[in-house]
């Protein structure tokens, strides 16, 4: 009985971290007085937001065999492009299309480098990263912009639930993403197809699956994706700042691997990813509470990284 739930989890990502994000609320819970506070647990997942959702994004890359150190500063290029067109005079909407068809062509450039010239997506993503940070702060001129358009601020709109849980329309949206990935992954032929290439490109080709061509699906949706990220951190900030989310790519990656995710490629799971956005949320609300210092803080997210890294690979030599 015990071999078979020890395989169990082994064998189904999403359920180590499950178990992690109850077992840090239940501690949370326990050593503080505020934790379990319903206005607390609704800031926890509306600061889980943004790097949840460039997580998602994250995700199908990683599950690819890539990866993506440019997803958080395409983001915040396009909030730059949201925010600076609505201070020029164009409407919300047609600023809002902007800014996210700029982060796909983002994702499709990054994707056909990718797969046209074959290079590793780490090279190719951190030439990206240094690119589109550098075009975001010329853009920017070395201002802000405050964000007062009722359509870019829409995801920040907060509503309460039974009178005193407050949710806002962002939560709706990415529990909608993830349920939509969930399905894509899956429920679909290119899902399968994303698995197949991640877990080995060659037999995949061999079976008859374009290889570079699903490849460059997944830049192009998980440019999509960060371009609602976008859109996301307006309605969390309303204001557009060239140096926002310096460590977003890295936060997003912790959240995947977090979430059971193999960073060899070809195993995981989105819902894995939205449990491991939340283990690192409320690891950080806990442990600020507790009055830990933010940089402990780091140090106890970087040991469980590592941690989670190692159990995959031990699940990995376990299922050969």
């Amino acid at each position: 009985m015990r071999a078979k739930t020890s395989e169990f989890i082994l064998r189904t990502p999403a359920v180590g971290p499950a178990i992690a994000l109850v077992a840090a609320v239940l501690v949370f819970s326990l050593t503080t007085n505020t934790f379990l506070n319903s206005d607390n647990l609704s800031l926890i997942v509306q600061q889980s937001l943004v790097v949840g959702t460039l997580a998602l994004g994250q995700t199908l890359v990683i599950l690819t065999g890539g990866i993506d150190l440019a997803n958080a500063a395409t983001a915040v290029l396009g909030t730059l492009l949201m925010a600076k067109l609505v201070v020029g005079g164009v409407s919300g909407t047609v600023a809002l299309i902007t800014g996210i068809a700029a982060a796909v062509a983002i994702g499709a450039l990054i994707g056909g480098i990718v797969t046209g010239a074959s290079l590793p997506p780490f090279i190719v993503t951190l030439g990206m990263l240094t690119i589109v940070t550098a075009v975001s702060r010329i853009y920017a001129e070395g201002r802000s912009y405050p964000v007062t358009d009722d359509v870019l601020g829409l995801l920040g709109v907060r509503q309460y639930l039974f009178g005193h849980i407050e949710v806002t329309v962002g939560m709706g949206l990415a529990l909608l993403m993830f349920g939509g990935a969930w399905y894509a992954l899956t429920k679909t032929a290119w899902g399968k197809h994303v698995y197949a290439v991640g877990n080995d490109p060659e037999s995949a080709r061999l079976s008859g699956i374009n290889a570079r061509r699903t490849v460059l699906s997944v830049y192009v949706v998980a440019g999509l994706v960060y371009g609602i990220a976008a859109w996301q951190a307006l309605g969390r900030v309303p204001n557009a700042d060239p140096n926002a989310f310096q460590m977003g790519n890295l936060d997003s990656i912790t959240a995947v691997v977090l979430g059971g995710t193999s960073l060899f490629g070809g195993r995981g799971s989105v819902i894995g990813t939205l449990v491991g956005a939340l283990i690192v949320a409320v690891l950080r609300s806990g442990l600020t509470q507790a009055g830990i210092d933010s940089l402990y803080q780091d140090v106890a997210t970087g040991v469980l990284v590592i941690v989670a890294v190692a159990v995959d690979r031990f699940s990995r030599r376990k299922q050969r």
